[in-house]
């Protein structure tokens, strides 16, 4: 995981303090947690948030400075910490602010109401996640000693196979959603080889994390038989250990019990598979919009990894983070915040601080090297998935694009929207047209050779790599004969 430069010089955020407001000071109101009397915190929902992310930090930072008071949803407040310097005091400083969401003092005053869309974002679980100290380090190595064990080799073996066996799957009329049909699958598609899981459950796992995580009428439901195949396979792999993630957490000296296992089994699914969805989806959108990169294509001087570190600058996959909470009565960046307050990582805004970071956020920063950005979080809980993420990422556009090379949009690029979330960056759909064949593969072995993927130019008619040659609408596809393939094929018919 990649952590701010500690040779960057950034503005000395104020030191906290646990001293209040000053007698009289006008600053609490009742259940406002802080909030100045009088001033109507901004709201951190709506389309402000999907349209214009950018304009409505900067107004923030305008108006208020490095932390602003927000409302998560009608009645509920907290902060969004937007200053480069103070996010970095947040996520150091546990003493004063806490990753127990327990103490936040909204639903403990009774104002989180019961349906409410924050509880998943914010309910307590003891998982890495929602923890601090001793038992924080404990989680946090089982999870970043585990994920350190995977093959990077083999994982891009895994995701081109994959990202190759969902390209086959698309129909022979030369459009896709590079959302729908690809990023949205991709990384689940991996993830289940990696946990372990039987083949048989991979379609009916994406199936049920769909429902929940999508909020719908089945989510209840949907959760209960999620919960229930992880505590399967924990169950299994105790009893026979295999080469894979779910039997090498349960083998580390932290000696994780059941339960503890099956949380973070779920920290894994899904937190990371909608970081790979997101980060998938922002890196193609900024491939096929800008002429810089459209470039590359035809032999230019920017990469896909450069267009992966721009995208973490600039529309990282998590955009808003909760959360801590404020163990005592504090300041931070000019504002008084109460014990209980919540705050909320501005990973987005505060990449874009200009008191930071000057021009290290710029396209020449970023593509110079500098990883300096805080798209992963800071401090002891900064992302420990992030070489995992990049190779799977990185692999599955490279893939894309080594495929389908004179990949383009389908639709201007002022049509393509944003998902109204305060926490994700995530594109609604991303439509391409590509030549009206789909090059075959042979069929593909368990394991396929993974080879770095060849630069192709747009303007050629067929790939060059003789592994895939042109086909026409009337040739058949090669025998579909790994599980990717079948899995492929349960997705399209959807």
């Amino acid at each position: 995981m990649t952590t701010p430069d500690p040779g960057r010089a950034v503005p000395a955020s104020p030191g906290p303090s646990q001293a209040g407001p000053p007698p009289g000071c006008p600053m609490h109101v009742a259940g406002g947690g802080g909030i100045p009397a009088g001033v109507p915190p901004t709201p951190l929902y709506g389309a402000a948030v999907a349209d214009d992310p950018h304009g409505h930090y900067s107004r923030m930072r305008a108006r208020y400075g490095p932390v602003a008071p927000i409302e998560l949803e009608p009645g509920v407040e907290a902060w969004l910490v937007i200053g480069y310097a103070e996010l970095l005091e947040l996520t150091r400083n546990e003493a004063l602010f806490s990753k127990d969401s327990r103490r936040w003092k909204v639903p403990a005053e009774g104002r989180l109401a019961p349906d409410s869309r924050l509880l998943p974002m914010t309910s307590w679980r003891p998982t890495l996640l929602n923890l601090d100290g001793a038992e924080h380090q404990r989680l946090r190595a089982a999870v970043a000693d585990t994920l350190a064990q995977i093959d990077h080799r083999q994982l891009r073996e895994t995701t081109e196979a994959a990202a190759n066996a969902l390209i086959d799957s698309w129909g022979p009329d030369g459009t896709a959603d590079l959302i729908a049909q690809y990023a949205r699958r991709l990384p689940l598609l991996v993830f289940t080889q990696l946990l372990g899981l039987p083949a048989e459950a991979g379609p009916h796992l994406i199936e049920l994390i769909s429902h929940f995580v999508d909020s719908s009428r089945d989510s209840v439901r949907a959760n209960a038989e999620f919960q229930a195949l992880l505590v399967d396979l924990v169950r299994r792999r105790r009893a026979t250990p295999g080469a894979d993630l779910t039997s090498w957490l349960l083998a580390h000296p932290a000696a994780l019990t059941d339960e503890e296992a099956v949380h973070h089994l779920v920290v894994i699914l899904v937190a990371g598979n909608e970081t790979a969805i997101n980060w998938t989806g922002n890196t193609l959108r900024l491939l096929l919009t800008d002429r810089r990169f459209r470039a590359t294509l035809t032999g230019g001087r920017l990469t896909v990894a450069d267009a992966l570190e721009e995208v973490l600058w600039r529309d990282p996959p998590t955009q808003n983070f909760p959360g801590r909470w404020a163990t005592g009565d504090t300041v931070l960046g000019g504002q008084y915040i109460s014990e209980g307050d919540m705050l909320v990582l501005g990973l987005a805004a505060a990449n874009a601080d200009p008191a930071a970071q000057g021009n290290a956020s710029s396209v020449h920063g970023a593509l110079g090297g500098n990883r300096a950005h805080l798209a992963w979080g800071a401090g002891k809980h900064v992302c420990p998935a992030q070489q995992p993420a990049r190779i799977i990422v990185e692999t599955a556009v490279e893939t894309l694009l080594h495929r389908l090379p004179d990949l383009q949009l389908a639709v201007p690029a002022g049509e393509l929207s944003w998902r109204p979330s305060p926490w994700s960056r995530a594109l609604v759909s991303l439509p391409v047209l590509y030549s009206a064949f789909t090059p075959p593969r042979p069929p593909v072995p368990e394991r396929p050779a993974w080879t770095p993927p060849t630069t192709a130019s747009p303007s050629d008619s067929t790939p060059s790599d003789a592994t895939s040659t042109a086909r026409t609408p009337d040739s058949g596809k090669p025998a579909r004969r790994s599980w990717w393939n079948s899995l492929a094929g349960w997705w399209s018919g959807r």
